[in-house]
């Protein structure tokens, strides 16, 4: 690539497939403003940009930005344009007013040969009416310093309009809302007549359902070859019975089948319980609550079993509560 020298003060690309090139070389530099690492498109329109307004392009990466979706030039910058143009006459700023209170302001005098000067103030009150004053960040830490760049943006803008080529001070743009993000969706819908008509009627309020694990069990049975004995011919000595809850007011859980053995009951009590795990009509949060109450009228049979046992019946048990979402809604047992 050559580069063409355009002053002592460096050099610049002066066709098309130059500054391509260009734009690259300086997207690939630690050098130039992060906002442009890595870009060699924006690189490009930056130094378009600068050429339009009389910047070299290292000059017009340093001071060009896009802000909020808007091209902007630092206010220092903004300056150093007007005052290397030909037709400017002068730039005076100043505050008055006592510092803090309303009417304290900055004020900004951008003389132009042959015409009046432009006076602008922008004041405490001002800023405060624009939502600016006190706004978290360089409204905060540098308020009389804002004050001077919101004065002397307007004032520069309505002096030399055709030197600034319409770019509005850095400063200004990022006190506009960012376009990039979505903005909320406005409700237009009409207001009823009745305000009361606004109110939701109340949700049906749906009876609680719990699985019956009794009725669960006998399905497992009629399934089966075998069928348990009933509960008041069983010896407690020589049969592991199963349990599940009482329903109505008796608190004292029912024996609904016995056991020869400890695999045995610990088979049927898996089934019952996987049984449960899948009986479709039942919510699942009642489906957590059958399981964690079938689990509590056979703990003191649980407790009896080997260590292997019990930790399969705990892991199985962990199972299916996560299957039925309890890593949503935390459920006790």
């Amino acid at each position: 690539m050559q580069l063409t020298t355009t002053n002592r003060q460096g050099f610049a690309p002066a066709t098309m497939g130059e500054a391509m090139e260009f734009s690259k070389m300086l997207a690939e530099s630690s050098m130039v403003p992060r906002a442009y690492q890595g870009k060699p498109q924006d690189i490009m329109v930056c130094v378009q940009w600068g050429y339009e307004l009389g910047l070299a392009p290292m000059q017009a990466l340093q001071n060009i930005a896009v802000i909020n979706g808007k091209p902007s030039v630092y206010g220092d910058a903004m300056m150093a344009l007007v005052q290397a143009s030909a037709v400017c006459d002068g730039v005076d700023e100043s505050f008055e007013g006592t510092d803090g209170t309303g009417d304290f302001a900055a004020v900004c005098v951008a003389r132009r040969k042959g015409r009046n000067p432009v006076i602008v103030r922008f004041s405490v009150n001002d800023a405060k009416r624009a939502g600016l004053w006190g706004k978290q960040g360089p409204w905060q830490a540098y308020p009389k310093r804002m004050l001077q760049m919101r004065a002397r943006g307007f004032a520069l803008r309505d002096a030399f309009p055709d030197v600034l080529k319409g770019l509005i001070p850095a400063e200004e743009a990022a006190d506009f809302p960012d376009e990039a993000k979505p903005r909320p969706i406005k409700d237009v819908t009409p207001l009823p007549a009745n305000p009361l008509d606004m109110i939701p009627p109340p949700a049906p309020v749906e009876e609680e359902y719990v699985p019956d694990l009794e009725e669960i069990n006998s399905e497992l049975q009629n399934d089966s070859a075998e069928s348990a004995e009933p509960a008041a011919e069983l010896d407690a000595l020589d049969r592991v019975p199963l349990y599940v809850p009482s329903k109505g007011e008796n608190t004292e859980p029912r024996i609904i089948s016995a056991h020869s053995s400890w695999q045995e009951w610990s088979d049927a009590y898996e089934a019952l319980a996987e049984k449960t795990l899948t009986a479709g009509k039942a919510p699942e949060r009642q489906r957590m609550t059958a399981l964690r109450q079938l689990k509590e009228v056979n703990r003191g049979v649980i407790n009896k079993l080997d260590l292997v046992a019990k930790m399969k019946h705990t892991e199985n048990y962990q199972r299916r509560l996560r299957l039925l979402g309890a890593n949503k809604e935390k459920t006790p047992g």
